[in-house]
């Protein structure tokens, strides 16, 4: 009787199981951002959001959780229940991450069920509205000859920001002093405020102040120039060949989010690509959403392990860490 109960008590389980998951979802989704309100990723996720909370019948809303270069929020979401009301937006930091840190608490690839990519963004490299350079060739000489003085702002330890930083460094074979905040977001403020000299960050971030005559740009981290600033030169045709970075962004579950939860998500995720509003607003920031067949589980998995083993050398041969 006793192993008669339990198997009863068992399918009941699983069908209590497979009826909340067919209803998902009951209530309101937190969509985890681990940058500051106002930065780049801020700027996507909340786009995404509104339009997967349309989808979902349910509010998407978006907390920051800053701080440490996005694993202080990657941390949270991977000790979060696996119930598909806590996903998490993060950049190309979920792939640096792994050796950026020494004493990670999560593991980026087997922590979490990818949902999807969501957009590839274009950064551009630019100062202080009043800084004395007028172009990157007088740029690369500028920062050369006073590199005791200049400052380099970057989002923090293994930002985008940060990353480009690092090649930037290379390229030039010059260590700056550099500036970390919890977020391109506050980092702008003090770009424009004057406080600081100049800074890589992602067009969804610039593209505004660049054409309002608040900063000064001098170049996109594409190999080709972006429609949004057509008067834009690449850093790779204008002084620094080779140098390219494009920052990727992806939309993550706790591991052991159900399958069925997953492919919600993933619907969700596909509609709010095809928007014409987010496309739209993408394509005033010189961005696209990711292609549908890139929103997905498959080529999420695929292109995180492929950036981790991209970056991994990079971050070694640099030398930076983190405990």
């Amino acid at each position: 009787m006793t192993s008669r109960y339990a198997k009863l008590w068992a399918a009941a389980a699983l069908a209590a199981i497979g009826i909340a998951q067919a209803a998902y979802p009951e209530k309101t989704i937190t969509m985890v951002i681990p940058f500051a309100a106002g930065g780049p990723t801020d700027t996507v996720g909340r786009l995404f959001a509104q339009s997967m909370s349309n989808t979902l019948k349910q509010q998407v809303i978006v907390e920051n959780v800053g701080g440490a270069g996005g694993t202080l929020g990657a941390a949270r979401v991977a000790r979060s229940a696996p119930d598909g009301y806590t996903i998490f937006l993060h950049h190309i930091g979920q792939s640096t991450a792994p050796a950026l840190y020494r004493k990670l608490s999560y593991d980026a690839v087997t922590d979490f069920e990818p949902i999807g990519l969501v957009a590839d963004v274009p950064m551009t490299f630019v100062a202080r509205k009043d800084f004395p350079a007028k172009d990157l060739k007088e740029l690369l000489a500028y920062v050369k000859a006073n590199k005791d003085k200049v400052t380099y702002a970057n989002a923090g330890l293994g930002s985008a920001s940060h990353l480009c930083g690092l090649l930037f460094m290379s390229a030039l074979q010059t260590d700056l002093t550099t500036v970390p905040y919890k977020g391109t977001g506050p980092a702008m403020n003090d770009l424009l405020g004057g406080q600081v000299d100049f800074m890589c960050d992602q067009t969804t971030n610039t593209t505004g102040q660049i054409k309002g005559g608040k900063i000064k740009a001098y170049g996109v981290t594409t190999k080709t120039k972006v429609e949004s600033l057509p008067n834009l030169p690449t850093l790779d045709s204008s002084g620094l060949p080779g140098f390219e970075v494009v920052v990727w962004h992806g939309l993550y579950a706790p591991k052991g989010t159900p399958k069925p939860i997953v492919d919600k998500l993933v619907q969700a995720l596909q509609i709010a690509g095809r928007d014409a509003t987010i496309k739209q607003r993408l394509d005033d920031l010189g961005t696209d959403p990711a292609a549908q067949n890139r929103m997905t589980p498959e080529a999420l998995r695929s292109h995180l392990k492929a950036e981790i083993d991209k970056w991994g050398p990079v971050i070694k041969k640099a030398g930076v860490y983190a405990d």
